[in-house]
This record gives structure tokens, sequence and C-alpha cells, in this order.
């Protein structure tokens, strides 16, 4: 089978596409002839060695795939070849087939395409998670979304949208506002002409957000806590400026706010059946068509390299999905 390896982390690597021994499934495991597999911003820095997991070298991207069972171990139940299935395995899907434990295993129902499962497992996952496992996002709610055209902040839109929320969408430019407006966003801020905080509490008349959707960190994390209402929630989803920052502590005492850590990857570990409660909703979403994610591009396995550039460089808006 082909699979494309990251077998440096050195920052001028070029992924490899090689061939490797088709997998055997063991005990309790599942063999998936992969259609669709999705790259994520956290995918620029584990090839880096710049990502909370660091896999040994060597090892394939792509945390999150989709396609139709190959064949099935001893034990497995509920699973059998020629199975529609979806999964995140942190990385290593950017392969013809891959192996799966059953338990992260999702089926797709017949009516969502590979290209849209392959990529909602991360981002979507992620998002629904946040809102309704951390926040407890309720109908009517403001929630500002931080990062707003980006994989996540996507996500966050167009579920918060769904959820019934009232969604400020905010990213650097007009051209991801207007996308992000789109998706469902009423009302939308550049912060990169204006200030995040003072106009977070005007579109709110003074009030604050009730939900802050932050994947972004930087310096925009402290102006979006001081714009939060009070016993609002600030999300911690990630740090794609590349700064981790130092909020003060008085500002979640005076406003009674709290800040909240989203880490999915270890809430899919420890509950994983909430994971799969989560990810049928949101199939059944894109099934009644209440979610239509936006697919930015697709990439055959050897141009891996070439979207992950587009990722790093902030060019995407939306998922970018590749084909083994």
């Amino acid at each position: 089978m082909k699979a494309c390896l990251c077998t440096s982390l050195d920052a001028g690597s070029i992924l490899e596409i090689a061939d490797l021994p088709d997998p055997v499934a063991g005990p309790g495991e599942v063999v998936v002839n992969v259609k669709a597999c999705a790259l994520n911003f956290f995918d620029t820095l584990i090839i880096r060695g710049r990502y909370q997991y660091k896999p040994e070298l060597p090892f394939s991207p792509s945390a999150e795939g989709a396609g139709v069972v190959d064949s099935v171990g001893e034990g497995v139940e509920g699973f059998r070849p020629g199975d529609r299935v979806m999964a995140y395995i942190c990385w290593g899907a950017a392969r013809e087939k891959i192996i799966v434990p059953q338990n992260l295993l999702v089926p797709i129902p017949d009516e969502v395409p590979f290209d849209v499962a392959a990529g909602l497992s991360v981002t979507y996952g992620t998002t629904l998670h946040a809102f309704k496992d951390r926040a407890d996002l309720k109908p009517g709610e403001t929630v500002a979304v931080l990062g707003a055209s980006g994989g996540v902040g996507q996500a966050a839109v167009e579920i918060a949208t769904i959820m019934g929320a009232d969604v400020i969408a905010c990213a650097s430019s007009q051209e991801k506002l207007e996308f992000a407006r789109s998706l469902g966003a009423r009302r939308t801020i550049d912060y990169s002409s204006q200030s995040l905080k003072d106009s977070l509490k005007e579109l709110t008349e003074g009030k604050g957000v009730d939900v802050v959707y932050d994947p972004v960190g930087g310096d925009l994390a402290e102006q979006a806590i001081r714009a939060t209402a009070w016993e609002g929630r600030f999300l911690v989803i990630g740090f794609a400026a590349g700064d981790i920052p130092k909020i003060p502590l008085n500002l979640p005492l005076l406003k009674g706010c709290d800040i909240r850590g989203v880490f999915w990857g270890a809430a899919v570990e420890r509950d994983p059946d909430g994971h799969r409660a989560n990810m049928a909703q949101l199939l059944e979403w894109v099934k009644d068509g209440k979610l239509k994610p936006h697919i930015h591009a697709t990439y055959s396995m050897d141009r891996i390299s070439e979207a992950l550039e587009e990722i790093a460089a902030r060019r995407v808006l939306g998922k970018v999905i590749v084909h083994p």
C-alpha cells in the first residue's frame, strides 16, 4: 500500500510517499480502506515536532479519515467488510489502509459522502464537545468565534448557529468574515483593523459575550476575556497565533467568568461513549442538511506537502481533504 511518511522533523524536510506492507488486523482491530483523510493545522506542527503528541519516526500525518472496512480482527463485533466508517486516530491516516481499534470507529450513513465524514472528527468533534460538554451553550446566548474562517472556526460558527446562538465571527480580513457570514454568523469583527475588546462590547451593548471560542490565543485572548459577560465562559481551544497567553487572574474574578480548557483528544480517550454520541449527532445534522461543511480543496496524497503549506500560510477556508 502507499503511505505518506514523515521521516524527519527538519524544517526543510519533504514528506515522502512510500510502499508499505498491507496492515493485518489484530484482536479488536479493523483494517479500513481509506477513501479520504483530512489535514488540520496541528498537522503542520506535528511534522516539525512542535505538537503535544510526538510520534516516533517515521509516521504518517492526518488524524482523521473515512473509508470502507476491509477486514476485522478476532473479537470485533458490529463491523464487517464493506461497512462505511470514520475514525479519529491521532495521526497516521494518510495511507491507503489503516488499522483502527474497534472502539474508535463510527458508522457513516449512506447519505454522507466520505469527503465530508473524513473532516468531521477533529474540528467539528472538538467544537461540539466545546459547546455542549464544556460551555453548556444555551439557545439565545452570544458566542464570539475567533479565527472564524479556519478549520475549527468554521465549525464553531456552524455548530453555534445550529444550537441557536447569536454568533459574532472574528477574523483578520473581510474575505474571511464574508465566508463566516455565509456559514451563519450574524455579525462580524475584523480584528486586524478594530479593537476586539471594544468591538465585542459595542456589539453586545456593554454586556459582553456569553461564550468566547478561542483557537487563536496570542494577544487576542486577553482582549476577548475583557469583553466576556458576567458568568461567561472562555473556551481555550488552541494557540494558532503561536503564543500562549498569560491571563491576569483578576479578570475571571471580577467578571465571575470561567476559563475552560477544551482538550478534545483526551476527552475522546476518557469518554469514548460521549465521543461516539457527538459524532452521531454531527452525522445526523449532515444527513438532515443542517450542517454543510465547506471543503476548501482536495489533494492527492503526493501533494500533501503543498496542502500543509496552504494551511500554515492561513490561506485555507474550511477543510482540506486528501484522497489516498
